[in-house]
């Protein structure tokens, strides 16, 4: 049975140029009130995928699902659950706001008797009412991108795709974007792509990270869900054998460091402190340093993406720490 809390799920998820995979095998969940960012560098195949959720590229294989309806299947009624901005908004200079959203609401069927009340309520949520009869093409770069975010929730859908929704702004029409983003989950669930390590962790409950058409990376960005620390950093004043502290419960790996000092690797949801404070006592070791290091969504992006060989993460909801 369907999950009715998942509004757009992603199986098996592959595009192919020839021989060359420009996306493959994506699989992920978008879940009701969330907002769930897709970072990666250029090139890794961010659009591509958003453009498959949108219908705009088929894939070679896998499946989207739009709040319960499969895209392939129902192409027209998985579309009226969803709202999409490209990375270059689809605006027409010569409207004004106005005008814009009116044809915009026409596109999407909205019927004439809701079309007022459709566009009163998408620029009161983007905050254009003070410039409705101004010329698009005579409002700032942020201001046409409200317009575009405006076209793309006027049918209130389920799900909204933004792609790089803050590329070319300046700070302040960046944080206002961001702003308004926050504010869109409460009615809508959000995807948004980027190559901005901030602007994820600004907006966004979770991020995947991409690289080379792969997700290499999940995890939640709330507190609560992160993991405490990866690694500890330990010092002795006398000899302690690393084959003992890597025998040590929650550590699954050891790094010698320089004289008596080591880093342990911490296994995922352990915590080993109380183990290596026993360990050393008992062995007469000599504990004098004892610190948690926090790996940071920073240190995993780069981890994931610097290098040329990068493993793909294997579980659909895992969490690689």
């Amino acid at each position: 049975m369907t999950d009715p809390a998942v509004l757009l799920e992603a199986q098996g998820l592959s595009l192919q140029y020839g021989a060359r995979h420009a996306v493959h095998d994506v699989n992920l969940q978008l879940r009701q009130g969330e907002v769930l960012g897709l970072l990666g560098p250029n090139g890794a195949g961010k659009s591509t995928t958003l453009k498959m959720f949108a219908g705009l590229l088929a894939p070679t294989t896998g499946s989207v699902t739009i709040r319960g309806v499969g895209r392939a299947d129902a192409p027209t009624t998985a579309k009226r659950h969803l709202g999409y901005l490209p990375e270059l908004p689809p605006i027409y200079p010569e409207l004004t706001i106005v005008e814009y959203l009116r044809f915009c609401a026409q596109l999407h069927g909205i019927p004439g008797a809701h079309r007022k009340q459709a566009i009163d309520d998408a620029m009161t949520a983007c905050e254009l009412h003070d410039c409705a009869r101004r010329l698009i093409g005579n409002l700032s770069k942020g201001f046409q991108q409200r317009c575009g975010i405006a076209q793309a929730i006027i049918h209130r859908p389920a799900v909204v795709i933004l792609d790089e929704p803050t590329v070319g702004l300046d700070p302040i029409q960046i944080m206002a974007i961001r702003k308004l983003i926050r504010n869109l989950a409460s009615q809508h669930s959000v995807i948004l792509s980027s190559h901005i390590l901030p602007e994820i962790q600004a907006v966004c409950d979770r991020v995947v990270i991409m690289h080379r058409g792969r997700i290499v990376h999940r995890e939640h960005l709330d507190s609560a869900s992160r993991p405490a620390f990866a690694t500890l950093r330990v010092g002795f004043t006398g000899h302690a054998p690393p084959e003992k502290l890597a025998v040590i419960d929650g550590v699954s790996e050891v790094d010698v460091l320089g004289t008596h000092q080591f880093r342990l690797h911490v296994a995922a949801g352990q915590d080993p402190r109380p183990a290596v404070v026993r360990a050393a006592v008992l062995g007469g070791w000599g504990l004098i340093e004892l610190h948690a290091e926090r790996r940071t969504l920073e240190d995993t992006f780069v981890a994931l993406t610097a290098g040329d060989s990068i493993a793909p993460s294997t579980s659909a909801e895992s969490t690689r720490t």
